[in-house]
């Protein structure tokens, strides 16, 4: 079984929200719909969901057309930012209300229930208020009552969005492994790459309505398809470089990167490229903030160029320092397969 969308555009009076997108999720697959705000990303969500008509184009199902056919017999689970749980009905009766639509016998909807309770984590919450849950209980919950009536398809709209970081990297590792367990084929949008590294097998790019790259995480991370795909993936300096050997060479020295192709690329730097220690580029520090696991450097090289650094412990500016390159920091942008469509 899989969803296919070809050709697939929605416009809104003259704006074109998505544009001509053709995406594949396969059975079992978890695509994550990348993208900055404003992209298209939710728009082709609510598309395949029928929530949203297209002006022109398909969404499949295996060989049948979706056009026809309304949102409740689409056979889809959506889960939202802000999960909209019933408020006037306690845990048990939001997973259940899928099951109850469908008249499930009341002893099958308590067994599949407890189920599912146990495979996000909150087993025995049953008789617990739903307004009485954390923002991550919550957002279970939401799991649960779109896996409960076992949807062919799972559509998450940035669905961590709405939490702190700390939270949201923990549930997102969560959510990965939950969707793996239930075998769930999903879409899910979001708008943060590391959300979409953790849940996805396979990552598709959004740009002003198109998508402009898919292929595995890795691949995405590590050879953006042009240079607005790096920048939204946190490369911030550009610089031409050979490839040889496995070996790239840049004006801020070389660098081993066994995966990258020979010959002429543009390398993509993220702060993280450069790393204090005992490198072979030196400076003056300009100035150093704390991050949350990190210290962010700036510094003015030798050559009068500034760039970002990363560092484990806080340095003084004025201080001279030298730097190293981090292959895991960097980008190779040049010879791609796997773009968009």
């Amino acid at each position: 079984m899989m969803l296919a969308v070809t050709g697939l555009t929605v416009r809104y009076g003259a704006l074109a929200a998505v544009s001509e997108v053709d995406v594949e999720v396969a059975d079992g697959e978890v695509l994550a719909l990348l993208g900055p705000s404003g992209c298209g990303k939710s728009t082709l969500l609510r598309a395949v969901a029928g929530l949203e008509p297209p002006v022109s184009g398909a969404v499949r199902w295996d060989d049948t057309d979706l056009a026809d056919v309304p949102v409740h017999r689409r056979g889809f689970g959506l889960v939202f930012q802000d999960g909209q749980l019933f408020p006037h009905r306690d845990v048990a009766g939001n997973v259940a209300f899928g099951l109850r639509m469908r008249h499930v016998p009341a002893a099958d909807r308590r067994t599949r229930v407890a189920e599912l309770l146990e495979l996000v984590g909150l087993g025995g919450y049953e008789r617990r208020r739903v307004t009485e849950l954390s923002g991550g209980e919550q957002q279970r919950v939401a799991l649960a009552r779109a896996l409960a009536p076992r949807p062919r398809l799972l559509l998450l709209d940035e669905p961590l969005s709405a939490l702190d970081r700390a939270l949201r990297e923990q549930l997102a590792m969560d959510l990965a492994g939950l969707l793996r367990i239930a075998g769930a084929t999903a879409l899910v949008v979001t708008h943060d790459h590391d959300e979409a590294f953790t849940l996805a097998d396979r990552v598709a790019v959004m740009r002003a309505g198109r998508i402009t790259q898919t292929g595995p995480p890795e691949e995405v991370w590590r050879r953006p398809a042009d240079e607005d795909t790096a920048r939204f993936l946190g490369c911030g300096l550009f610089l031409p470089a050979v490839v040889a050997d496995g070996v790239a060479t840049c004006a801020l020295g070389s660098v081993a990167l066994p995966w990258a192709p020979s010959g002429s690329v543009t390398l993509g730097l993220r702060p993280a490229a450069l790393r204090l220690g005992d490198g072979g580029i030196s400076g003056k520090l300009v100035r150093s903030v704390h991050r949350r696991d990190h210290v962010r450097l700036q510094v003015r090289l030798d050559s009068d160029q500034l760039v970002d650094a990363v560092a484990g412990i806080a340095e003084t500016p004025g201080d001279h320092v030298r730097l190293r390159l981090d292959p895991d920091g960097l980008a190779v942008l040049g010879g791609h397969a796997g773009q968009g469509q």
